[in-house]
């Protein structure tokens, strides 16, 4: 990288906030996207929007790749740098900027971590509701980036839902606002929701004002448990077509209960004849009233096929139950080298897909792990290679994947629910994508980053700018 540009850095951020050390390349060369890694050229701290775009205007210049990074706990590898180039972290970029309850909106820097804005809002007794399963460690910029959903979607909603507007640094360092700080907004193209889920690609975050609603003063957790999968699933459309709206139903396998369970020394209930569990999630002001609607949802389980249910005699159980959702992901992947896929189809069909899941598996001889948020159709499936050899692994595998995502096409869904594209998806888009969908994509990312110095090697990459 030429000395001039490494120069120009540190006149813009300051000697401590630039960065060629090993060690802190290495730190940013992976995320928990399977075993991936790439070495980045340098790392930079930039601390507000300006440092932002003066960095990306010599970015540009230079013609020098640059990848936005924040708590790096995606799924996908999109803030991997797999050209090398520039790491930009938005790890100093993380001040709650404004907290209007008048308005009930918060606006806040990508660096955040989700939970510490929650945390933020008690005292307020308004929360931000969108709670990935990586809340207590993942950034709120990078929630935005993935369009991050997580376990209270169901009534809720994702990310998506919450975002007012987002301050932006363009590929030539122009700096906008995507929309306006309003609930309704029908002025032109919604370039905010072009740029949730985005990945870095068309331009980098540097405020996101968000809507806040009062938090409730409850929660009430049932956990059902099935001999077999499909009961489970269905159960579930069964439960919402009463008229109880939970706000979550979290699916886990018992392999995973029981690998997260001990992973994280946790006491859970694992009868000999349990394969899936339902978590349902409760929530209101009035506890009285959740109890009637659990006592409604009793009922419905029993007849759809679960032989036991319980709810937590206090509140460590209930701590427990969630520690044990929340870390299945984590503790599975750390028994052997893996890869997952975010599954998602209208939730009806989710029977369907699970069993389409375990008869792929068994064709290709390779296990899973499947859990995820049934509520709204998003299964994660954790493909584990245990003993499988590196070629099965890497010509066989692909095979049964894409028979996995032909098969979420077939029902109506898609590849990815809420870890996005990134890097692992890239060779799988054209099972849901046609030629159109790729010119206009394409058509998009020129229109925004023509020099295609923003996260290049991903999933869509510029065409070539017309003279």
């Amino acid at each position: 990288m030429k000395k001039e540009f490494f120069e120009s850095l540190i006149a813009i951020l300051g000697q401590t906030n630039v960065t060629q050390n090993k060690e802190d390349l290495q730190d940013v060369s992976h995320d928990y996207t399977e075993d991936l890694i790439f070495l980045p050229e340098i790392l930079i701290f930039p601390e507000n929007s300006m440092q932002v775009s003066e960095c990306v205007k010599l970015c540009s210049q230079f013609n020098v790749p640059i990848y936005t990074r924040g708590a790096g706990t995606g799924l996908s590898g999109a803030c991997l740098p797999v050209k090398g180039g520039l790491v930009l972290s938005t790890k100093k970029m993380n001040r709650i900027l404004e907290i209007d309850t008048q308005n009930m909106m918060a606006t806040v820097e990508p660096g955040l971590i989700n939970i510490h804005l929650k945390q933020a809002l008690e005292p307020y007794n308004l929360t931000y509701p969108p709670d990935p399963a990586s809340f207590g460690s993942s950034t709120i910029g990078g929630n935005v980036a993935h369009g991050a959903g997580g376990p209270k979607a169901v009534k809720y909603g994702t990310t998506r839902d919450y975002i007012l507007n987002l301050e932006v640094v363009l590929p030539n360092g122009e700096i906008i606002w995507t929309g306006a700080n309003t609930l309704k907004n029908s002025t032109g193209f919604s370039l905010t929701h072009l740029f949730i889920g985005s990945e870095g690609l068309l331009g980098i975050i540097t405020k996101i004002v968000v809507k806040l609603v009062p938090k409730t003063q409850h929660e009430l957790l049932m956990l059902a448990m099935f001999e077999n999968a499909e009961d489970a699933a269905v159960a579930v459309n069964k439960v919402l077509l009463s008229g109880v709206l939970p706000t979550g139903l979290e699916l886990m396998e018992v392999s995973g209960v029981k690998i997260a369970s001990e992973a994280t020394k946790t006491n859970f209930p694992i009868p000999t004849n349990v394969e899936f569990y339902l978590l349902i999630i409760l929530d209101g002001n009035l506890l009285d009233e959740l109890m009637l609607q659990a006592e409604q949802i009793f009922p419905i389980l029993d007849e759809n096929g679960a032989f036991e249910v319980l709810m937590p005699n206090n509140a460590q159980m209930a701590e427990d139950w969630w520690k044990v959702r929340r870390s299945i992901g984590e503790t599975v992947k750390q028994q052997s080298i893996y890869k997952e896929e975010d599954t998602v189809v209208p939730r009806a069909y989710l029977p369907q897909l699970l069993t389409g899941v375990k008869e792929i598996g068994a064709k290709y001889g390779f296990r899973t792990v499947c859990y995820g948020h049934a509520g709204d159709g998003n299964l994660h499936v954790n493909i584990l290679k245990d003993q499988l050899s590196d070629e099965k692994w890497e010509i066989e595998i692909p095979k049964g994947i894409t028979e996995i995502f032909e098969l979420c096409k077939k029902l109506g869904g898609t590849i990815s629910g809420e870890h996005g594209v990134g890097f692992v998806q890239k060779p799988y888009l054209d099972v849901v994508f046609t030629p159109d969908h790729w010119r206009l994509m394409k058509g998009i990312k020129t229109v925004f980053d023509p020099q295609n110095i923003l996260n290049p090697g991903k999933w869509i990459e510029s065409r070539q700018p017309i003279n």
